[in-house]
């Protein structure tokens, strides 16, 4: 798999897919269990739908007994709605607790349409990067009402993908609760953010590393975390610096340029450089603000990217580890 296809695949989704050779390091012990928080009362479907799916195709769903979503952030969103009893698969980044002991149908982008149609789904969830696109036709052709849905890419998108997969599922109502929901607690957040000192917003750019992959890139303007760091009253200095594409490798000038006061970096990205001192010795990080200052921000792989039900919780780590004693 190539660079430019590792970085397209990390903007604004969990299923980040792991370079050749790349061993995921052994999880520490995490601060609060990974779980999701279903709404209250587990909603009852209306059935049958008909939506429109993403690749244009018009969907009659008329049962979820058997729920499929093919990738973490959908599985997600599944849970979140109060369906989770009747999800029978995940894809490999959905790590939270009440998926974990399912059985894994993809990895990142790599269908196993068999493994797919052996769990005999009523309904499977994919977004337009799903595939191999053999994979998702091989679904479709065995007759399994198949919605696609358009990945997240910013803030904005959290409610059109709370929408779009409640429709799917018949569950409107629960839909829009949970996206009340959603943007309350994210206002909440926002509250707390300190007004910046002096007027000056503080810079962070934001690194894709995989270190025992030698894979070393600096987030642009559609990298997908741009939104995330304006909602934590930051700037993102790689798109602020004019790095119009989403990722482009590190060099010395580019992260000169930038000028970050901070870096985030994803939890498992952080781990495979050895931590912050490895971190530093990547070309330019040590000369950075930011790499003077040591001031990391990681935040975990699984959720950092996803813009769903959880988006709150990613952004007060953000809002924590970047303000610290100032807030």
């Amino acid at each position: 798999m190539s660079v430019l296809a590792l970085a397209v695949a990390a903007t604004g989704c969990a299923a980040v897919p792991e370079p050749d050779g790349y061993a995921p390091p052994k999880a520490e012990g995490q601060q609060a269990p990974d779980r999701v928080e279903p709404l209250a009362t587990a909603p009852g479907p209306q059935l049958p739908v008909t939506v429109a799916s993403a690749d244009g195709k018009r969907v009659k769903v008329t049962s979820t007994d058997r729920i499929v979503p093919l990738t973490g952030s959908l599985n997600e969103i599944v849970f979140t709605l109060g369906l989770g009893q009747n999800v029978v698969a995940r894809d490999i980044t959905a790590t939270f607790e009440q998926a974990k002991a399912l059985p894994v149908v993809t990895r990142a982008h790599d269908v196993s349409a068999e493994s797919v149609l052996s769990l005999k789904p009523t309904v499977v969830l994919a977004d337009t990067t799903t595939g191999p696109a053999e994979a998702v036709a091989q679904i479709r052709d065995a007759g399994i009402p198949l919605v696609v849905v358009e990945p997240a890419k910013e803030l904005a998108d959290v409610d059109r993908r709370i929408d779009a997969v409640a429709a799917a599922l018949g569950v409107r109502p629960a839909g829009a609760e949970l996206k009340k929901r959603t943007q309350e607690r994210i206002a909440a957040v926002q509250k707390d953010i300190p007004k910046p000192k002096d007027g000056k917003k503080p810079r962070v750019t934001f690194l894709y590393l995989r270190g025992s992959a030698s894979v070393y890139l600096l987030g642009g303007r559609d990298s997908g975390a741009a939104s995330l760091l304006e909602a934590a009253g930051a700037v993102d200095a790689g798109k602020d610096s004019g790095l119009n594409k989403d990722f482009t490798a590190i060099t010395s000038e580019a992260l000169v340029k930038a000028a970050p006061d901070a870096i985030l970096v994803m939890s498992k990205g952080l781990t495979s450089v050895n931590g912050v001192e490895g971190l530093l010795k990547v070309p330019g990080v040590a000369e950075t603000p930011a790499g003077v200052d040591r001031r990391i921000v990681s935040v975990d792989d699984g959720v950092l990217l996803n813009y769903g039900p959880r988006t709150d919780q990613v952004l007060k780590t953000l809002v924590d580890q970047l303000y610290g004693k100032d807030k």
